[in-house]
């Protein structure tokens, strides 16, 4: 007090001064002072990797056989369920019964009855050509008898019976082919009339045990996958009614987005999880087929979609449960490195337009640009930039920056 009252007016509003600037100075540095910052760490490993593509698939049966109606008519009631066992060419699977004829419209019949009249027609020369070559071959051999007998009295020569002998011959020719002729213009004929037969006329031919019914057999051992047309109707020939297949013998297919595909080679490894059983199920890819399709997602979005074939190469006692048309998730290896160094993605950031990470270098964070070759959904490969056991920044605000102190997180992260 005493120093304070020995100042004059001038000092006194000086120290005032200046210590007002010094404390207005210290609240600077202490607002703008390097603060450490608390992030997560993690640590830059070696080890093996690996990277696949996953989406989901679909169990299906390798062969599919589909019994279709073999003629038009009426199917019966189908009493199979699907499971049943089935033998080839055993177990009847449908029976078909052949339908009456339908109606005619007026153009259709009228034309019905004038082939009718055509086949008359021609029935009746026919039956001329055969009267008049009967005739012919009476008459050749009416010649034939009496040359003989004039041969055999010397008064022709040997030459003019063998030429009555093969008119003969050639008379019985042509008569057999005109009554062959006549045959066939028959045969016409009854086919022109079958075609005025219609369900109204009583010569039309209906159910009899010869023509009820016509058995349908399974064509391979294996099981009723599926009733396509169960309950009794009229049928179209070819229409679909049973699936059948071998269940045990089983295939998955998966569409994957085109881009994922031209990465996925035949015999990659693949695996089948969350299928419904406790294990992870081995695979092979058979086949990436060469052709790719639109699909829509369940955003709208159109995707070119590629399916491929992968076959199960576990042991079937763990699959047993596994039926066609059923949900899995599949991961096809596409590359898998042995010792390579990892890095995790969330340390992973763009640096004019270079990947780059945050290190830890004595409580620092330190910017540095890193190389990248493979990446899974976990992990990047460090080709250049990164050595193991150093430790990089996870998930960087932007609170961090090159030198910015950092510390870790109290929340148990590995310390560095």
């Amino acid at each position: 007090m005493k120093f304070w009252s020995a100042l004059t007016g001038y000092q006194k509003r000086l120290v005032l001064l200046i210590s007002g600037v010094l404390l207005f100075v210290f609240l600077v540095y202490l607002t703008l002072r390097p603060q450490t910052i608390p992030v997560d760490f993690a640590e830059v490993t070696r080890g093996e990797m690996v990277v696949s593509v996953t989406d989901e698939g679909q169990t299906r049966v390798e062969e599919i056989y589909t019994v279709s109606a073999p003629i038009a008519g009426r199917v019966l009631r189908i009493d199979a369920d699907v499971g049943d066992l089935v033998r080839a060419y055993e177990t009847a699977v449908a029976s078909i019964q052949p339908t009456s004829p339908s109606f005619l419209d007026i153009r259709t019949r009228a034309q019905a009855e004038a082939a009718v009249k055509v086949a008359e027609a021609a029935e009746t020369l026919a039956q001329a050509e055969v009267a008049r070559a009967l005739a012919e071959f009476e008459f050749a051999q009416s010649e034939l008898r009496r040359t003989e007998s004039l041969f055999n009295r010397g008064n022709v020569s040997e030459s003019a019976r063998d030429r009555a002998q093969l008119e003969v011959k050639t008379k019985e020719s042509a008569l057999r082919t005109t009554e062959a002729a006549l045959r066939v213009k028959e045969f016409e004929l009854e086919t022109a009339r079958a075609s005025l037969i219609d369900p109204g006329n009583p010569e039309a031919p209906g159910p009899s045990a010869d023509s009820c019914c016509i058995p349908i057999y399974a064509p391979v051992d294996g099981k009723v996958l599926q009733i396509l047309h169960q309950s009794e109707g009229v049928v179209a020939a070819g229409t679909p009614l049973i699936e059948v297949g071998d269940p045990r013998e089983l295939e998955v297919v998966v569409d994957l987005l085109s881009t994922d595909a031209v990465q996925v080679r035949a015999d990659a490894e693949a695996y089948l999880e969350n299928w419904g059983g406790d294990d992870v199920l081995a695979a092979k890819v058979r086949r990436v087929e060469p052709f790719g399709f639109t699909k829509v997602s369940a955003l709208g979005v159109e995707e070119q979609r590629v399916n491929v074939i992968l076959d199960i190469t576990d042991l079937k006692e763990k699959w047993s449960l596994l039926g066609h048309g059923f949900r899995v998730e599949t991961r096809i290896v596409t590359w898998r490195g042995d010792d390579v160094i990892r890095v995790p993605l969330g340390a992973l950031f763009r640096d004019r337009g270079r990947q780059a990470v945050f290190v830890v270098e004595q409580g620092r964070a330190v910017l540095r640009y890193v190389e990248i070759g493979q990446v899974n959904e976990r992990q990047a490969e460090v080709r250049d930039g990164l050595s193991e056991g150093e430790f990089v920044v996870m998930h960087p605000s932007d609170l961090v920056f090159d030198g910015v102190a950092v510390v870790a997180r109290q929340d148990g992260a590995v310390e560095p």
